[in-house]
């Protein structure tokens, strides 16, 4: 059948100057892979590479101007840790309710979600008042933040306990973050982060807990940790993270990129609207340790002093 059967010219398929245009499904799918690759932390040729495609396919991908199968789609979807309903951008098409419920919340600010979201979780149970979450603290952020050393002085100040989740995943697991990710992969890890949560929040009823970086990309692991725990996003400047983490030793993060920032800026801005979904934010950069520390003793007094709650 030729094109012009079926109503497709030629100048439909080119934009000026002769370059081809771009279908706009292919751009929207192109910016959903590049978001959920920011938000997990990985770069563009880690990510082909668990995909088995070349790392110019999947930029070209993201670019919008490359056609893909379903099941190269497939493979990128699973090398991303989602379903690839979620990388097609419809997961609420499976029942009428979900159908009504999608155009009540369509076109709604991040504000009246956010009401909705809370509202959801009270009618069902699963949402604790800030009082109640408050003796247990949850320190959310990328690495370099301070969640560690922060971590550990706020709680010996409460006199809590302090744990740092990745220390209680491998104790689960067995083995370290390394070995379960090249042994059992990116799945098994996620799993094995969601038992030792659930397992501190059993255990621990008055705890301040590290959280690492990436914990925010399982919604249902980050929906427990809202849940059960009073939030705080430690925030620092990306040079500051970066100057943190290399004076640690560790440069996982940015392992394999010649962009290393560039890198750790687009992690951060795919993960900023998750982390935003803290009960309250604090900043450390510009600050001594000491300075950092009494800023964010005095936000957690005066939380816990709006309740009238006796530290």
């Amino acid at each position: 059948m030729k094109e012009e059967e079926v109503g497709i010219s030629e100048s439909d398929r080119l934009a000026a100057g002769g370059v081809p245009a771009k279908e706009p499904f292919l751009v929207t799918l192109g910016d959903r892979i590049r978001i959920i690759r920011a938000r997990r932390g990985l770069t563009r040729k880690a990510t082909a590479t668990a995909a088995g495609i070349s790392e110019r396919h999947l930029a070209n991908l993201e670019l919008g101007t490359g056609n893909a199968s379903i099941l190269v789609l497939l493979q990128v979807s699973q090398a991303l840790q989602c379903s690839l309903a979620e990388i097609l951008g419809d997961v609420t098409t499976s029942s009428p309710e979900w159908l009504l419920i999608r155009e009540l919340l369509e076109g709604r600010s991040e504000a009246d979600l956010h009401r909705a979201r809370n509202a959801l979780s009270e009618l069902f149970g699963s949402r604790r008042d800030s009082h109640s979450r408050l003796s247990r603290i949850a320190l959310v952020g990328l690495r370099g933040a301070g969640k560690s050393t922060l971590g550990r002085m706020l709680a010996e100040d409460l006199g809590y306990a302090f744990i740092e989740l990745s220390r209680e995943i491998e104790k689960v697991a067995g083995c370290s973050i390394v070995e379960i990710h090249s042994l059992y992969g990116a799945n098994a890890y996620r799993r094995y982060e969601r038992r030792a949560l659930e397992e501190t929040i059993q255990i621990y009823p008055e705890v301040v807990i590290a959280t690492p970086g990436g914990l925010v990309s399982d919604v249902s692991t980050f929906n427990l940790l809202l849940t059960h725990c009073y939030t705080i996003w430690l925030q620092a400047d990306p040079e500051d993270h970066m100057r943190r983490v290399v004076a640690q030793g560790d440069f996982r993060p940015m392992s394999g990129s010649r962009e290393a920032m560039e890198d750790l800026k687009r992690i951060l801005a795919g993960r900023a609207a998750f982390y935003a979904k803290a009960d309250a934010r604090y900043n450390t950069s510009g600050h001594s340790l000491e300075e950092a520390f009494e800023g964010l003793r005095t936000l957690v007094r005066n939380a816990a002093g709006l309740m009238d709650w006796n530290m």
